[in-house]
Protein backbone atom coordinates (compact mmCIF):
# COMPACT_ATOMS: atom_id res chain seq x y z
CA UNK A 1 0.00 0.00 0.00
CA UNK A 2 1.61 3.40 -0.87
CA UNK A 3 -0.22 5.80 1.61
CA UNK A 4 -0.93 8.43 -0.55
CA UNK A 5 -2.94 11.80 0.64
CA UNK A 6 -4.53 14.48 -0.79
CA UNK A 7 -4.94 18.32 0.99
CA UNK A 8 -8.41 19.11 0.47
CA UNK A 9 -7.94 22.83 -0.28
CA UNK A 10 -5.38 22.10 -2.78
CA UNK A 11 -8.36 19.24 -4.65
CA UNK A 12 -11.13 20.26 -7.02
CA UNK A 13 -13.86 17.73 -8.05
CA UNK A 14 -16.48 17.02 -10.46
CA UNK A 15 -15.40 20.50 -13.04
CA UNK A 16 -16.78 20.93 -16.17
CA UNK A 17 -13.12 22.46 -17.08
CA UNK A 18 -9.18 21.93 -16.20
CA UNK A 19 -6.47 24.34 -16.40
CA UNK A 20 -3.58 22.23 -17.10
CA UNK A 21 0.08 23.58 -18.72
CA UNK A 22 -1.40 26.74 -19.97
CA UNK A 23 -4.34 25.09 -21.17
CA UNK A 24 -8.26 24.45 -20.65
CA UNK A 25 -9.39 21.23 -20.84
CA UNK A 26 -13.29 20.42 -20.66
CA UNK A 27 -15.65 18.43 -22.79
CA UNK A 28 -15.96 20.50 -26.04
CA UNK A 29 -11.64 19.73 -26.28
CA UNK A 30 -8.44 21.74 -25.85
CA UNK A 31 -8.09 25.05 -25.44
CA UNK A 32 -5.13 27.64 -25.19
CA UNK A 33 -5.67 29.93 -22.17
CA UNK A 34 -7.48 33.27 -23.06
CA UNK A 35 -5.41 35.37 -20.71
CA UNK A 36 -1.68 33.89 -22.51
CA UNK A 37 -3.76 34.48 -25.98
CA UNK A 38 -4.63 37.97 -24.52
CA UNK A 39 -0.72 39.17 -23.11
CA UNK A 40 0.48 37.47 -26.83
CA UNK A 41 -1.94 40.18 -28.73
CA UNK A 42 -1.03 43.13 -26.77
CA UNK A 43 2.71 42.47 -27.60
CA UNK A 44 4.20 45.55 -29.39
CA UNK A 45 6.48 45.44 -31.97
CA UNK A 46 9.99 43.56 -31.58
CA UNK A 47 12.64 45.93 -31.60
CA UNK A 48 15.54 43.73 -32.13
CA UNK A 49 16.46 39.83 -32.15
CA UNK A 50 15.69 39.44 -28.11
CA UNK A 51 12.07 40.60 -28.03
CA UNK A 52 11.19 39.00 -31.49
CA UNK A 53 12.52 35.57 -30.58
CA UNK A 54 10.43 35.98 -27.01
CA UNK A 55 7.39 36.71 -29.07
CA UNK A 56 8.51 33.59 -30.97
CA UNK A 57 8.87 31.59 -28.20
CA UNK A 58 5.25 32.45 -26.60
CA UNK A 59 3.27 31.39 -30.01
CA UNK A 60 5.38 28.55 -30.55
CA UNK A 61 4.04 26.67 -27.42
CA UNK A 62 0.82 27.25 -29.07
CA UNK A 63 1.51 26.46 -32.37
CA UNK A 64 -0.53 22.90 -32.17
CA UNK A 65 -3.20 25.36 -32.61
CA UNK A 66 -2.63 27.21 -35.56
CA UNK A 67 -2.34 25.94 -38.88
CA UNK A 68 0.45 26.92 -41.23
CA UNK A 69 2.62 27.82 -38.21
CA UNK A 70 5.51 27.44 -39.61
CA UNK A 71 4.84 29.16 -43.35
CA UNK A 72 3.17 31.73 -41.35
CA UNK A 73 6.29 32.56 -39.19
CA UNK A 74 8.81 32.22 -41.86
CA UNK A 75 9.42 36.00 -42.30
CA UNK A 76 9.84 36.61 -38.74
CA UNK A 77 12.29 33.36 -38.18
CA UNK A 78 14.43 35.03 -41.74
CA UNK A 79 15.24 38.13 -38.75
CA UNK A 80 16.40 35.87 -36.26
CA UNK A 81 19.57 35.35 -38.57
CA UNK A 82 22.95 37.08 -37.69
CA UNK A 83 22.57 40.40 -38.45
CA UNK A 84 19.52 39.69 -40.25
CA UNK A 85 17.20 41.67 -38.22
CA UNK A 86 15.46 44.64 -40.58
CA UNK A 87 11.82 44.92 -39.64
CA UNK A 88 9.92 45.21 -43.28
CA UNK A 89 6.68 44.78 -45.01
CA UNK A 90 6.70 40.83 -44.73
CA UNK A 91 7.94 40.48 -41.27
CA UNK A 92 4.83 43.62 -40.34
CA UNK A 93 2.42 41.34 -41.63
CA UNK A 94 3.76 38.21 -40.55
CA UNK A 95 3.51 39.55 -36.99
CA UNK A 96 0.20 40.87 -37.18
CA UNK A 97 -1.12 37.57 -38.87
CA UNK A 98 0.45 35.73 -36.08
CA UNK A 99 -1.19 37.83 -33.55
CA UNK A 100 -4.75 37.53 -35.10
CA UNK A 101 -4.14 33.81 -35.31
CA UNK A 102 -3.64 33.37 -31.84
CA UNK A 103 -6.55 35.93 -30.79
CA UNK A 104 -8.73 33.81 -32.31
CA UNK A 105 -7.07 30.67 -31.13
CA UNK A 106 -9.79 27.31 -31.98
CA UNK A 107 -10.58 24.67 -29.98
CA UNK A 108 -8.83 21.38 -30.66
CA UNK A 109 -10.90 17.93 -30.05
CA UNK A 110 -10.20 15.31 -27.53
CA UNK A 111 -9.17 12.45 -29.52
CA UNK A 112 -11.40 9.42 -29.74
CA UNK A 113 -9.47 6.35 -30.14
CA UNK A 114 -12.72 4.35 -31.07
CA UNK A 115 -13.12 6.97 -34.56
CA UNK A 116 -10.32 6.35 -37.22
CA UNK A 117 -8.22 9.48 -37.61
CA UNK A 118 -7.34 11.60 -40.61
CA UNK A 119 -4.02 13.00 -41.37
CA UNK A 120 -4.08 15.90 -44.18
CA UNK A 121 -0.56 16.97 -45.45
CA UNK A 122 0.39 19.98 -47.42
CA UNK A 123 4.09 20.97 -48.69
CA UNK A 124 5.61 24.50 -49.93
CA UNK A 125 8.79 25.85 -50.66
CA UNK A 126 9.33 26.84 -47.25
CA UNK A 127 7.42 23.72 -45.32
CA UNK A 128 5.67 20.75 -44.61
CA UNK A 129 2.48 21.18 -42.64
CA UNK A 130 -0.14 18.34 -41.29
CA UNK A 131 -3.43 18.42 -39.37
CA UNK A 132 -4.74 15.91 -37.16
CA UNK A 133 -8.21 15.20 -37.59
CA UNK A 134 -11.38 13.40 -36.41
CA UNK A 135 -14.40 13.37 -38.53
CA UNK A 136 -13.47 16.71 -39.59
CA UNK A 137 -12.25 17.93 -36.57
CA UNK A 138 -9.10 19.47 -35.58
CA UNK A 139 -6.82 17.47 -32.59
CA UNK A 140 -3.50 19.00 -33.92
CA UNK A 141 -1.85 20.82 -36.70
CA UNK A 142 2.17 20.74 -37.19
CA UNK A 143 4.17 22.21 -39.64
Amino acid sequence: MNHLFLKKQNCVFSQSCVEYLGHIVSKEGVAAYPSKLRAISELPIPKNVKQLRGFLGLTRYYRKFVPGYRRICQPLYNLTKKDGFKWDVAAEEAFKNLKGIMASSQVLTLPDFSTPFEIECDALEVGIGAALQQIGRPIAFTS
